[in-house]
């Protein structure tokens, strides 16, 4: 975020605990591969069926499949209390129209740590953790999906329905890192989600977040990518919350010398919309923390990505990460930590055998995110001014 650096790719098999800097190949990306000369208009525009003209139906083989059979959440677990979730005004709404805060856990790219995502990592995060959410990053690029759609696919699916499972909801992550231009990948995008909405639309537990952290573009290249793809998701799925990044790495412009007023004064138009917001608490002080609670107050946020640390991995500052949880509690912003694996929140090797629960593996951070999650959010009231 902001400089590039990718905090969440390891640095190669043999180095699992690394972090990468993935700055120039973004870069290089952005360089080598040209803006249409048609402008952020050009593209697949949506056809018949709000799928963009150009992209077939899922094969009849996937048309066909429909809601795999299950027994339903299990009784008391988030799905099975809040039910479908939409947007209402600036908030995350469940079934009933009640204002809801999602808060949990989002897994590593899906091509790297599997062992990190198993039955009985995930029981551990729905019952111990008592995470609401489950983020899925796609990774595009990285060795993920395009270099194998069918296998990351059907990862997905496999983990969409484990998390329902578990009454747990999921966000499923387009995590595109370069080019930071989306519609570069329009097409992939597009085959997707629509495999995804229309496996999964009848399960009631996923969330759509389109495009990671778009980067280098300006908001109305971005708002066109969304207004293209939204269309492909809501053939199958009518109402269920689509995530849109925000420029300048999802920090509502803000590492990118604007600010949320760019989305305020011209939102994507499209129903059942909210927008995203990144942080990393280490480096990213008060300018980043005022435009969420501004943006909060004018436009549905949710925060799919932070860390206590700084944007490149290092070191912790849960002062000023407090201080946002508290301001997200305050709001009602649902927010996903970045991430649940052995790079992260658990100590290095951890995953292969676990342990998931209690306090034993766990690195600082993990403890300590694990306890906000386990603990309803007991916010400080705003203080009172000064005479």
């Amino acid at each position: 975020m902001g400089d590039l650096r990718d905090r969440r790719s390891p640095g190669g098999v043999a180095g699992r605990g690394a972090w990468r800097a993935v700055g120039a190949l973004g870069a290089a990306f952005v360089i080598l591969l040209p803006v249409s000369a048609s402008g952020p208009g050009a593209g697949p525009r949506p056809g018949a069926g709000g799928l963009p003209s150009g992209f077939a139906p899922p094969p009849a083989a996937l048309r066909s499949g429909g809601a795999w059979p299950e027994r339903g959440p299990p009784a008391g677990s988030p799905v099975a209390v809040n039910g479908r979730l939409r947007v209402c005004g600036t908030r995350l709404c469940n079934q009933h129209g009640a204002p809801v805060q999602l808060r949990g856990m989002s897994a590593h790219g899906l091509q790297w740590y599997r062992d990190c995502l198993t039955r009985r990592s995930l029981e551990a995060l729905a019952r111990d953790w008592r995470a609401d959410v489950l983020r899925l990053p796609v990774y595009v690029h990285e060795g993920g999906y395009a270099t194998d759609p069918r296998r990351i696919t059907d990862r997905v699916h496999r983990l969409i329905a484990q998390a329902a499972a578990l009454g747990m909801y999921v966000v499923v992550d387009w995590h595109l890192l370069g080019p930071g231009d989306p519609h570069r990948h329009l097409g992939r995008a597009a085959t997707f989600f629509t495999e995804i909405a229309r496996r999964h639309a009848a399960r009631g537990n996923v969330l759509y977040e389109i495009v990671n952290e778009p980067y280098r573009v300006p908001w109305a290249r971005v708002r066109d990518y969304a207004e293209r793809l939204v269309p492909v998701i809501r053939r199958y799925d009518p109402r269920a919350p689509v995530l849109v990044g925000t420029r300048g790495w999802s920090s509502l412009g803000v590492s990118e010398n604007s600010d949320e007023r760019e989305i305020v004064n011209a939102p994507v138009r499209a129903d059942d919309i909210m927008y995203t917001f990144h942080f990393y608490a280490g480096g990213h002080g008060r300018p980043y923390l005022d435009a969420l609670s501004r943006a909060a107050d004018r436009i549905p946020v949710f925060v799919t990505e932070f860390g206590t640390t700084d944007p490149e991995g290092r070191g912790d500052d849960f002062g000023r990460a407090g201080r946002y949880l508290d301001l997200m509690a305050r709001k009602k912003i649902s927010w996903v930590n970045w991430n649940y694996s052995d790079v992260s929140v658990f100590r290095g090797g951890t995953c292969p055998d676990g342990p998931f629960a209690g306090t034993a593996s766990l690195r600082p951070a993990g403890a300590w995110i694990r306890a906000r999650l386990r603990t309803p959010d007991h916010f400080p009231a705003p203080p009172r001014p000064r005479d």
